[in-house]
């Protein structure tokens, strides 16, 4: 989920007349919503600092600064495990992984208030204090706040699939995004992916299984994550017919 930070000005360069004036931003792959919340989810973002981690950002809200850093052993005063989930939602996969496994650090990176919102109630429902959220584009955030080699794993649980032709450069799942998450793996460490859209299954696999950098550790679709609960969105899809795909890569040694 690239960020939608616009290419800083240089004041070297020459006017150039005919130049567009308005600010490039680079191709995302979410559409960021309105961020109403409801009585409960407002009480909850009014008391985020338990929850969130602020970062240096770039020229957009959810950008991230080139350079920022976070250290995550002050942020849960411990070193452990760590898992990254991009677009999270509601929380319900990083609230279920938190409770699992609770020797292990969880992070979320989420554009939309309410539902980060939503997480933080969930949260705080069940005592868990293993998990941080940060209000930032998941791409730019892991690649500036994660350190290579760092995550023990990567969820992707079902990004936009971006259905028309002419926005396929918007998926996620990219061969650069590729590259990126497997700097960003432990030795062990793997990357989970969940679909509900055969195409963009397809689409995962056309592009990761023969990634220089990664490997699909089942060969093929890889069986359901235990902890990875059966949520809504999830139940709508199956209601419609559309079967859910699970992928899992580790990084090629």
């Amino acid at each position: 989920m690239s960020s939608h930070d616009a290419d800083p000005p240089n004041p070297g360069a020459p006017a150039v007349p005919d130049a567009d004036p308005r600010p490039r931003r680079r191709v995302v792959s979410y559409v960021r919503r309105g961020d109403r919340m409801n009585p409960s989810q407002q009480r909850a973002w009014d008391e985020r600092d338990a929850w969130m981690v602020e970062v240096a950002r770039g020229e957009q809200s959810t950008s991230v600064a080139e350079g920022a850093r976070v250290d995550w052993p002050e942020q849960f005063g411990r070193v452990a495990p760590m898992v990254v989930e991009i677009g999270s939602g509601t929380g319900d996969a990083l609230v279920a992984g938190a409770r699992a496994h609770p020797d292990w650090n969880f992070v979320a990176f989420e554009v939309f208030r309410p539902a980060m919102a939503s997480t933080m109630i969930k949260l705080r429902a069940e005592g868990l204090t293993n998990a941080r959220l940060v209000e930032a584009d998941g791409v730019a955030a892991l690649r500036e706040l994660i350190e290579p080699g760092l995550l023990t794993e990567l969820w992707t649980y079902f990004p936009d699939p971006w259905h028309k032709t002419r926005h396929a450069k918007r998926r996620l799942v990219q061969p650069e995004f590729g590259a990126l998450v497997a700097s960003r793996l432990g030795a062990d460490g793997v990357w989970r992916i969940a679909t509900d859209w055969a195409e963009y299954a397809e689409h995962c696999r056309e592009v990761l299984d023969d990634h220089p950098d990664l490997v699909n550790v089942h060969d093929g679709p890889a069986p359901r994550t235990p902890e990875r609960p059966l949520t809504k969105y999830e139940q709508r899809g199956i209601r419609a017919g559309r079967e859910v795909t699970d992928l899992t890569y580790r990084k090629r040694t």
